[in-house]
């Protein structure tokens, strides 16, 4: 029912309360008890917030609580208006604020979404006031849509766009690039906004910088790109493996944001021929400090900036979290608690090789126990390990990290990857030497380790001494758990996906993806491994020569109880956790029968 009488005004409590009261959502005791507190006192926030603030139940569903999201929904259908959530992610923030000034949105309380050729959407939380929309209307010179919004959201992303693009309009004007900021070694944390004394021209490429970290963390982000282009700089996030544009900007400030961060992560600024890599660590909204580590490169256009994320909560789990399957986490926990021996994690780059290493090292680095790395670079600063960096121009490489950690006493050696036959050399050393060696190598699957080992020059009865078993993992999206639906299983992507392999159970339904405000409509949220584990036993073994075949390898471990990636990514698609269509996407096709 739309109150066509009721214009050009804001919102009342009392409006709101004898709503609720007739579509039957709360007592008219309460409502006329909570109209009584709230006479004549003076409107310090949005009457929807004041409702949802009680958190009363709704009373046609007792176990519902009246929220503000549930209330906006409420208020929008009440008054025949669109409901629509903001997600700053589909926002273009530079389009939206030329429409008004700041000035006249706050005055409002409105904020557009989306600038068409032909229409404006503006989103509000008054849908009474007529007052904007006839100033605007003719200024403009495009139809406007107004569709309901949270109140809260509105007044936050006001805040949020017009602070952020009146900051790259001020950067762009000044065009000077942000100056030193005090970052003093490899461990000091960057409090965003603060880290050094800064000329009011240097404040705007901070304000950039800080909001661009900060709504990094929020979005959950693993990566983030500053890339130039002809007329602009593209700013994207990498969000549960997939790409999202998120804000462009004028290629001068692009180039001052990158400096800055060059600075803080002690680069050299001058340098924009060579690629660099960086690091620093910064602290989130939530008090969480976060390593970012950064990769720069000479791009046609100028120098592009890597930054990528990492978050040293997700090594608090326990590696039985990672999402092995009983049989996998209880022969992994097999192999790590041996004294001596290789054990290899393959897969490309950002399958989560790191993760689960880093994990597992922590879980083993007890005070009795010495755990050293050597990394290029180190990923995550942990203070449980001795960590030591590859550093290319003074000659120390993999091979020579190994031989120094060799001296140092230790239990357990980390090398960040295996690339040529000397580090290879040097970690079956370590190995017979009664060392735990852990690496990486980048294979498709687990099998392909060993002939890649082989072909690198390590003597296949090394190998057969030394090597424990090998890890092939692969990260694919969750299911978001707040609003995946189940649907009959299509059994042609099945068989698609499992084709020549055989699952000893094919499930009758499977989940799909829907999209909520959780996950910001895309349906997914975080993303799970799917893993095959080769434990090298004696059949395995007795296949290991100078010659060896791939597919005898893999069909043998197979045999032998290797859950292959697909069918690990079945048994996640049993189990609700991802789809098909996810699979597909990350795990390779089988090669062969079984």
């Amino acid at each position: 029912m739309i109150y066509q009488t009721i214009n050009d005004r804001q919102l009342e409590l009392v409006d709101l309360l004898d709503w609720l009261v007739e579509d039957g959502l709360i007592e008219k005791q309460l409502a006329e008890t909570v109209s009584a507190v709230n006479q004549g006192a003076k409107r310090t926030s949005h009457p929807l917030v004041m409702i949802a603030e009680h958190k009363w139940p709704d009373q046609r569903n007792p176990q519902t609580i009246l929220d503000l999201e549930l209330l906006t929904d409420w208020l929008a259908r009440r008054v025949n208006l669109p409901l629509v959530h903001i997600d700053p992610l589909k926002i273009n923030v530079p389009a939206i604020t030329a429409v008004m000034s700041y000035a006249y949105a706050k005055r409002f309380n409105i904020i557009a979404l989306e600038v068409k050729p032909d229409e404006v959407v503006i989103a509000t939380a008054e849908p009474f006031f007529n007052e904007w929309e006839m100033e605007l209307t003719p200024i403009l010179n495009k139809a406007i849509t107004r569709v309901i919004a949270n109140p809260i959201e509105i007044e936050r992303y006001l805040v949020e766009f017009y602070s952020l693009s009146r900051s790259v309009r001020a950067a762009h004007d000044d065009s000077q690039e942000a100056g030193p900021s005090g970052v003093q070694n490899l461990e000091q944390l960057m409090e965003l906004g603060r880290s050094g004394k800064l000329d009011v021209d240097d404040q705007h490429v901070v304000n950039i910088v800080d909001w661009l970290l900060q709504y990094a963390y929020n979005q959950r982000a693993s990566d983030i790109h500053i890339e130039p282009t002809r007329n602009q700089t593209n700013i994207r996030f990498r969000i549960d493996g997939v790409m999202q544009m998120v804000y462009q900007i004028p290629p001068s400030v692009g180039t001052a944001v990158t400096s800055r961060i060059k600075i803080l992560g002690r680069m050299d600024v001058s340098e924009k021929r060579r690629p660099q890599d960086g690091r620093l660590k910064t602290r989130s909204n939530q008090g969480g400090e976060v390593e970012l580590r950064l990769s720069t490169m000479p791009t046609a256009f100028g120098e592009k900036l890597v930054m990528r994320i990492f978050d040293p909560e997700v090594l608090v789990k326990d590696y039985r979290a990672l999402g092995f399957s009983q049989a996998e986490a209880a022969q992994w926990g097999d192999m790590i608690s041996r004294p001596n021996g290789i054990i290899l994690v393959t897969g490309p780059t950002g399958s989560g090789k790191t993760t689960t290493l880093y994990t597992t090292l922590k879980e083993l680095a007890k005070p009795e126990v010495n755990v050293c790395t050597v990394e290029d670079p180190i990923e995550l600063v942990e203070p449980s390990f001795n960590q030591m960096q590859v550093q290319h121009n003074i000659n120390l490489d993999f091979a020579s990290g190994v031989r120094t950690l060799l001296r140092q006493d230790p239990d357990i050696i980390m090398v960040g990857e295996i690339r040529d036959r000397e580090t290879a050399e040097m970690a079956v050393q370590a190995s017979l030497t009664g060392h735990l060696v852990f690496s990486t190598l980048h294979t498709n699957d687990a099998p392909s380790a060993i002939t890649r080992l082989l072909e690198i020059g390590v003597p296949p009865y090394l190998l057969k001494a030394t090597l424990l078993g090998v890890l092939g993992q692969r990260l694919t999206r969750t299911l978001c758990p707040h609003c995946k639906e189940r649907v009959p299983l299509d059994e042609e992507m099945w068989e698609t996906m499992i084709t020549p392999l055989r699952a000893k159970n094919k499930p009758t339904t499977v989940c799909k993806p829907v999209g909520c405000l959780e996950c910001r409509q895309t349906g997914y949220y975080g993303r799970v491994g799917i893993y095959e584990m080769m434990v090298i036993n004696s059949a395995i073994k007795r296949l290991i020569t100078s010659d060896c075949d791939i597919n005898q390898l893999r069909r043998q471990a197979i045999s032998d109880g290797m859950r292959p990636l697909r069918l690990s990514g079945a048994q996640k698609v049993m189990k609700g956790q991802t789809t098909i269509e996810e699979v597909l996407k990350v795990a390779p096709p089988e090669s062969i029968e079984i």
